[in-house]
Parts: structure tokens; sequence; C-alpha cells
């Protein structure tokens, strides 16, 4: 099972962002609650946590700008289990 990883909505006015860092490498595993990335917005950087555990797969770059809503990354419980 997988859980998709949205760029999260910071205001009402919010229609993009960017991803300034990762803080994991993609195929690496992640905890629920661990710092994933850090979100830039048009007023303020954000960190966001992971909603998941799980093995994350990133499907936007850093400084890539996306709209609200877009898919981010992956976290793949499954391939999480296997590594364990």
């Amino acid at each position: 099972m997988s859980t998709d990883i949205l760029l999260p909505k910071l205001g009402f006015s919010m229609s993009e962002g960017q991803v300034a860092e990762w803080f994991v490498a993609d195929g690496k595993q992640v905890m629920a609650g661990q710092p994933l990335f850090s979100l830039e917005s048009d007023k303020s950087v954000t960190e966001i946590e992971a909603p998941a555990t799980g093995i994350l797969k990133i499907l936007v770059q850093p400084e890539e700008t996306c709209p609200w809503g877009r898919f981010w990354a992956r976290s793949n419980k499954t391939a999480a289990r296997a590594v364990r």
C-alpha cells in the first residue's frame, strides 16, 4: 500500500509552491512524522513531515514549481516491510 504525498495548501491564497530541500533521499525509508522536505511558497518556507512510514519515491525535484494538490512523492509501506 502506498501513500501519496501532495503539495499541502498552507494558506487560502496559496496556489503553488516548490521543494526547497528534501531531507530524505529517494529510495530511503521514512517514518511517519519525520521531517520530509521544506516547502517554499511566496510567503514562507515550512518544514513538512511524512504522513506515513514507507520507502520514499520522489516525483518533484528541488526548485521545481508545482500547483497545489499535485503528487510530490509516494511512500510505499509494502516495500518498507521488505527492507526491515
